[in-house]
């Protein structure tokens, strides 16, 4: 008996193995194709102590049906409510308590997902890179595709122990307005606005390239290819040899093109959080506005 069911577990791993295969992450050539998570995946994952799945919904959402065994980190709940900086988020020690509430260290794989083809879970992405975490992905196309591929959801809460989330900062990652004012001359160093065409009109800084964050998705928003990808970003000029900065309204939307270019492999490559909602409101920093009338 014993036997026969490890043929069986034997032939299913083969079966998921193969399926791996022929998946768009590994089919399509991502340079960091453990970042992007497949529903067959996270699967296979599930119950495995080592993996930790995080919803980043609104609580409601959660509550109404979830991934079995995901726990709540909402998107918003890392915004500080007291900063003047819209949508600034918590200091880092405060961030690094969360996370271990949520049973994180840095043993633990972290799979993130939302249902915005990874805009909310991507700023999540970036916030654990930048704080020293390296096992951490997205789930591709979200709980949508989940749902789509007949996956069940939950309702049931998930208990986890609270783990030590030590903080190790990568500063590589991250750019503020002084970083990138220094660098407004420098050719190696390109500076990506993420926003919506309209919003850029309005006001952008000078040296900033538009190229809006949902052009990273397909229709289903799940991640385009990589060769599309890439042509995409090099007829801009954003190429893997730049020093890239990337910022939106206020973190989220730019930390979505921080983990495309991270799946690509572009090894030079930091968001810039605080983004247009600090540097608008500096009247020190130059922007270019249109004139009125």
């Amino acid at each position: 008996m014993n036997y026969a069911f490890g043929v069986l577990r034997a032939a299913a791993a083969g079966l998921a193995l193969a399926t791996l295969a022929s998946s768009p992450t590994m089919a399509e050539g991502y340079a960091n194709p453990h970042l992007l998570i497949t529903t067959v995946q996270l699967a296979d994952m599930l119950g495995d102590e080592d993996v930790r799945v995080i919803d980043v919904r609104p609580r409601k959402d959660y509550d109404a049906g979830h991934i079995p065994g995901a726990v709540h980190l909402g998107a918003d709940d890392v915004i500080d409510p007291t900063s003047h900086v819209p949508g600034a988020r918590l200091p880092d020690a405060k961030l690094a308590h969360m996370l271990g509430e949520r049973g994180i260290d840095k043993d633990i794989r972290v799979v993130l997902y939302d249902d915005k083809g990874g805009f909310h879970a991507a700023r999540l992405f970036w916030m654990l890179e930048y704080f020293g975490h390296r096992k951490v992905g997205i789930l591709n196309g979200g709980i949508p595709k989940w749902i789509a591929d007949g996956r069940k959801l939950s309702r049931e809460g998930s208990q986890v122990r609270r783990a030590d989330f030590t903080l190790t900062l990568t500063s590589h990652r991250a750019a503020d307005a002084d970083w990138i004012l220094e660098r407004s001359n420098d050719p190696n160093v390109t500076v990506i606005d993420v926003r919506p065409p309209q919003l850029y009109e309005k006001g952008h800084i000078p040296w900033a390239k538009s190229i809006p964050w949902a052009l990273n998705l397909e229709k289903d928003a799940t991640m385009k290819p990589a060769g599309a990808l890439r042509a995409h970003f090099a007829s801009f000029g954003v190429t893997p040899d730049r020093n890239i900065a990337i910022h939106c309204q206020d973190g989220k939307a730019a930390s979505h093109s921080y983990f495309t270019l991270r799946l690509l492999g572009y090894p030079r490559v930091r968001t810039y959080d605080r983004s247009w909602s600090e540097w608008g409101m500096a009247d020190e920093l130059p922007k270019k506005i249109p004139s009125k009338g």
